[in-house]
This record gives C-alpha cells, structure tokens and sequence, in this order.
C-alpha cells in the first residue's frame, strides 16, 4: 500500500488538532490531500492551518464542502460516535480514532449508516498497519510457530494520565485488534480486573483476560503508572514463540524463538533454541495507516480496519468493562 499512486483530486479535512490530531494533520498533507483543518480551540487550528498553508474551518462547513470527500476524527472519545454519523450522513468517508464509540449500539448504528450509504467507515486501530505485526501475522500464518496457544500483550507507561477515560480504553484497543487480528473469530469469553489509583473510579491499571472456544487464549495488561516504558506482545504456539517488541530497533522488533517442548519419560522437557530477528521493511505505520484510507476512498474497498472490525474491539472492551464493574466474567 506504501507504493499505492494518491488521486490528486481527493481531499481530505482533519477534525481535532489535538496531541495526536496533529500527526495526522502532518501525514495528510505529506500526502497532498489535505483540504482543511477543525478544532473547537480556533487558536489550536488556525496553527496547524497556518503551519500547512490550509484553511481552518467549522465542523458544519466541512460537513457541507462537496469538494472534501473524507473526514478524519481524533477529538475526545465521547464525540467519535455523533461526529462519525455527521459524517458519514453528509456522505463524507470517515475515518475516526479508536475506540469508534463508546456504545456497542452506538457502533452497530454507524456500520450500518455506512453500508447504506455506501461509504467507507475506518478505525484507526493504527498497529494493523505496523510492518511487525504485519510480519508477525505472516510469520503465525506460515505455520512455523505450530498451532497458537495463547497470546499476551503488555502497554506500560508513566503517563498520559487521563480523566476522562480509563487506562483500558486509552490503552487496551490497539492490543485487543491485534490479538483478534491474530486468533480470529471464535472469543468464548472477557474478564478484566482494573484498579484505580489516582481518580475514583478512573482505573489506572487493568488486566483482561479472553477465552476462545478452541482452546485459545490471550491476555492484556495496561497501565499508566509504571516506572518504564513498555509495548510488547508475545505469541506463543506448540513449535515457536514470536515477540513484537516495539520499543526496539527495527532491526530488533520482530524476534522468533524456535523453542519446543520435548517429551521424556512422560515428563515435559523445555528444548531451547537461539533466538533469530526477522528483517523488516522500515516505514512509518501511520502513513501506511492513512494511504490505506485514502486507497479505500477511491476503490471503495472494505478498510483492514472497518466498521466491523472496530465494532469487535468495542464489544470486548464493553464485556471488560463490565467484568470490571460486577467483578463477573463476561460470555459471548
């Protein structure tokens, strides 16, 4: 999708020039489609508007510029839902941050607005588009890690703390598209624990553990009050483990261990090997992520990170949710 030929004629506008906002703001411009900008602080889009040499604009003039074929959303999580059918009701192709609601009904309304009309709906769940898991993903299905048996991912930092969502659904998404990414359709079961720490009822710290009917499973741990930073996630089957660590070099990042486990007398018996690196092709998963949506426009192709695919992350993060809430496991 790198070498993919941008129509010159798509334009693109990005609502909400925030922390993240702005990175987008870049790549879309880096990418000559950048039509306008949009953000309730008029002081923060002019800025970036300045900066681009674009117009900063209000939502409802994005909405009603028949020349802006797609809209970008990265504004607070509570807004995804209201802006993306704004959106999409003005026949605008979305593509809005992760999570993509905050209400799984929510959710299912907005695929649904989009196969009626026709357009495409996309989640930012950005490490889709990362080369590692891309690799990770070719190197679980070549089979040279034997059948998975589970999977775990670890997201930890000191911060950005947040009030206004907790580390689960700050963190949790991306980890929980990959490992669905990974084991595929088939999830039994959700239950988390969270604990918070700094505000009531704003968990600083979550663990959500997923059941699959066949036997697989898979585990995510969060946090923003962790002395270091971590992003790693290690698949584990029968003949192989693979690790996407991405705090490393590229050169480093995707790691296979050909450890297996021997028997004798009955007995298992770990059987070691030396662990290998697997070359990767270096490019940023962000403009990979946003040549993806602008290809997706123009052929009206389903987005590796559709509607329904963001629609499956919020389910899980609703049932962990909830377990969290009740202190219950939560079945599918």
């Amino acid at each position: 999708m790198a070498d993919y030929k941008i129509d010159p004629c798509l334009r693109v506008a990005v609502v909400g020039c925030g922390h993240w906002g702005k990175n987008l703001v870049r790549n879309f411009h880096q990418l000559d489609v950048l039509a306008c900008v949009h953000d309730l602080d008029a002081d923060v889009a002019h800025e970036d508007a300045s900066v681009y040499g674009v117009s900063s604009r209000g939502f409802n003039e994005v909405l009603k510029d028949d020349e802006i074929q797609g809209i970008v959303i990265t504004t607070p999580a509570e807004t995804h839902a209201e802006m993306a059918e704004a959106g999409l009701r003005a026949g605008k192709n979305v593509f809005v941050e992760k999570p993509l609601a905050l209400r799984v009904h929510e959710a299912e309304h907005l695929c649904q607005l989009a196969d009626d009309f026709g357009l495409v709906l996309m989640v930012g769940h950005l490490l889709q588009y990362h080369p590692a898991f891309e690799k990770l993903k070719e190197i679980c299905r070549s089979g040279a890690l034997g059948k998975v048996q589970y999977v775990y991912s670890h997201r930890l930092n000191l911060g950005k703390f947040r009030t206004e969502e907790n580390i689960l659904w700050s963190f949790a998404p991306h980890d929980i598209s990959m490992i669905l990414g990974l084991l595929g359709d088939g999830l039994e079961s959700v239950s988390a624990t969270g604990h918070s720490y700094l505000n009531h009822d704003v968990a600083d710290v979550t663990t959500t553990h997923l059941k699959f009917a066949d036997g697989q499973a898979a585990h995510v741990f969060v946090s923003w009050l962790h002395p270091f930073k971590e992003q790693r996630l290690v698949v584990v089957g029968e003949e192989g483990m693979a690790v996407f660590d991405d705090m490393l070099d590229w050169t480093e990042k995707i790691s296979v261990f050909p450890h297996r486990v021997d028997w004798n007398n009955g007995l298992p018996v770990p059987a070691e090997a030396d662990r290998e690196f697997i070359a990767l092709e270096k490019s940023e998963p962000l403009e990979v992520e946003c040549r993806h949506f602008l290809h997706c426009m123009e052929t009206g192709e389903a987005p590796r990170t559709d509607g329904r695919e963001g629609l499956r992350v919020l389910r899980v993060l609703d049932a962990a949710q909830r377990s969290i809430e009740t202190g219950k496991t939560s079945n599918f």
